[in-house]
């Protein structure tokens, strides 16, 4: 659903039982068009930030407490602001939310009472990252008018997530959600915490296919792979003392030294390596205007991903085996954490209807399934909404 404001506005007033107005922030979602999994390993990733985004309106409140409704969800969540240094994860969606409590708290900045209400246009379990956009918009709410710097809540909302929730992610997300620009994809160095923005070709549209299905084997599988990557560079670490991470390990080196690391965590750093480097040439490769380039580039990633990193699945596997032998399309990929979620696919746009048919037709006959279709345009990144006049109630 496309979320307005006045629909935001009526929903917050209904539930909270006010007329007072809130204040609404948004950020986005995001799709990964190269490097996956590299982020936590401090190599490179080519996200782009999406004009779908979480919204959170928030009042002050005298009760005492941040009380927390999800329309999505149509749940509410409260917590005593004086407890929120001491709040624990519970396993429930309310986590994300008040982990970035939390994580400000720890900061020494005043959390205060409030009514939130939150939306979101991201759907869950996509690989789009609807949990760094509801991060990071929870976190600019909070905050109000007091200002931060941009690098450290994209800091703020990824420690909710790690420490607080207990997914080892990268920044990937939540600096994406905060960083976006239109019109251009960011290339982030995930160590320097520095990034620079490359403008995509006009002349390709990139379309995020959502498998709907979204396998439980990914949470547990996520932290695996975090381990056997740590496992990599330990066996890597005994030949060259100078690596901390599989940032700090060439293509190269990697190919000299390979055998002498054991077979599953090689598997895991060799996919990582190859798909940082893999960044750098897909930008270079979308500076040139070169689509044949950049679709090859797609496709070797998703293989490293199916046979190095196993993190696909049937369907996904599925859904870029038959986009890539469709007329018009360059490349597809996996993209997310794995285990489902979407796809990716650099498609002409001249083709955008006979791919969507065609996909769409393939995949309800395979699996019983009818696939989402998204047009990614690169968007910008987080911030307050600013609200028309027409927009507010009296």
């Amino acid at each position: 659903m496309a979320l307005i404001p006045q629909e935001i506005i009526s929903g917050f007033c209904e539930h909270f039982g006010t007329t007072a107005n809130p204040d609404i922030y948004r950020a986005p979602g995001r799709v990964n068009l190269i490097g996956e999994h590299t982020d936590y390993n401090l190599g490179f990733v080519f996200p782009i930030a999406l004009e779908m985004a979480c919204y959170v309106a928030i009042a002050p409140a005298e009760h005492g407490s941040l009380r927390i409704y999800s329309h999505d969800w149509s749940d509410e969540a409260s917590v005593p602001v004086a407890f929120i240094a001491d709040a624990k994860a519970s396993g429930e969606w309310s986590d994300y939310v008040i982990g970035v409590a939390h994580e400000l708290t720890k900061l020494g900045i005043l959390v205060r009472a409030a009514n939130v209400w939150i939306a979101s246009e991201v759907p869950a379990g996509s690989g789009l990252s609807s949990s760094a956009a509801l991060e990071v918009s929870t976190a600019l709410a909070l905050l109000g008018s007091r200002s931060i710097e941009p690098v450290e809540l994209a800091r703020v909302a990824q420690r909710a997530e790690t420490q607080f929730v207990g997914m080892p992610c990268g920044i990937m997300d939540q600096y994406t959600s905060v960083f976006g620009r239109e019109h251009a994809a960011i290339q982030i160095d995930c160590r320097s915490l520095e990034h620079q923005y490359v403008r995509l070709p006009d002349s390709v549209s990139i379309v995020a296919v959502n498998s709907n299905v979204k396998h439980e084997l990914g949470t547990s599988a996520y932290r695996e792979r975090v381990a056997e990557c740590q496992e990599a560079v330990a066996a890597i670490k005994q030949l060259n003392g100078d690596v901390k991470s599989l940032r700090d390990v060439s293509l190269s080196f990697f190919q000299e030294i390979q055998e002498s690391i054991p077979l599953v965590p090689r598997k895991r750093a060799r996919h990582v390596i190859s798909d940082s480097q893999r960044v750098l040439d897909f930008a270079a490769a979308s500076r040139a205007n070169d689509l044949d380039e950049m679709g090859r580039l797609f496709v070797a990633s998703h293989r490293s991903m199916q046979y190095d990193y196993e993190i696909t699945c049937e369907e996904i596997d599925f859904l870029v085996d038959t986009a890539i032998k469709l007329p018009g399309v360059y490349g597809a990929r996996m993209t997310g954490g794995g285990f489902g979620g979407c796809t990716v696919n650099l498609v002409a746009p001249g083709q955008m209807s006979h791919f969507q048919e065609r996909l769409d037709s393939a995949y309800r006959q395979r699996f019983g399934l009818a696939p989402a279709f998204y047009d990614c345009v690169p968007a910008r990144g987080a911030g307050r909404v600013d609200l028309p006049v027409s927009s507010t109630r009296a």
